[in-house]
């Protein structure tokens, strides 16, 4: 019982730091070292410390070899985007109108060919329906190849912009010293320390403002009085 009262003491003389954290985590000493002795213990660069974790410090700026990018806000925030929603929303609003503005007027002249009809020659009736007919399906073609081209424009403008923005990522990416960034939306864990989408936004603003909208090949012209419009090539 001595020897052992004995090895317990020469122990706690070799290892003070280490028997003083074990019993204050197990509680299990009356006389457990105080809480600052514990932080002092654990805080980084003591004797005996766990290594520090994280990013490097040092710098104003994080560095990663990782980055990650959240593309749909990075649009939808910037002033880019911001531009190409209003004027695809106005065109889409502009496109409705002038679409119930025809189909009014084809109604209209339906009904006329109609009241008109026990009046009217057979074989001129039948030319007239025909020939408005022809009008109506032209019509049709025309004002489909319109909504065509307002629905591919977001993904029009988004193209435009991405291509853009590779010179502004590329900037961004080397001031953190990374080698790639990621979607951050396909990555199932990471440190928000790393996102840079709120950085790159204010950069693009800077640096694109809010663009210009690209060309789209299908886009047609307004049919005239009812009249049908062309097709594009």
């Amino acid at each position: 019982m001595r020897g052992g009262g004995q090895g317990v003491r020469k122990m706690a003389g070799i290892y003070p730091r280490r028997c003083a954290l074990t019993l204050a985590l197990l509680g299990l000493s009356a006389g457990a070292a105080p809480a600052q002795d514990l932080a002092q213990d654990l805080a980084p660069g003591a004797p005996g410390a766990l290594p520090a974790t994280g990013f490097p410090t040092g710098t104003a700026v994080l560095q990663a070899p990782i980055l990650t990018l959240n593309d749909e806000q990075l649009f939808d925030d910037s002033a880019w985007g911001a531009r190409a929603e209003a004027e695809i929303e106005a065109a889409a609003a502009g496109l409705a109108a002038e679409n119930r503005r025809i189909e009014a007027q084809l109604l209209a002249e339906e009904k006329s060919l109609t009241d008109r009809r026990a009046s009217m020659d057979p074989a001129a009736f039948r030319a007239e329906a025909d020939a408005f007919d022809e009008r109506v399906t032209g019509i049709r073609r025309a004002q489909d190849l319109k909504a065509r081209a307002v629905s591919r424009l977001r993904e029009a403008e988004r193209r435009a912009f991405f291509s853009a923005a590779v010179p502004v990522l590329s900037d961004v990416m080397r001031k953190h010293g990374a080698v790639a960034i990621l979607d951050a939306r396909v990555i199932f864990l990471a440190d928000s320390q790393i996102d840079v989408t709120a950085e790159v936004v204010a950069l693009a603003d800077q640096r694109l403002g809010p663009g210009a909208a690209p060309e789209i090949s299908d886009t047609v012209d307004a049919p005239e009085d009812g009249a049908a419009a062309p097709a594009a090539d």
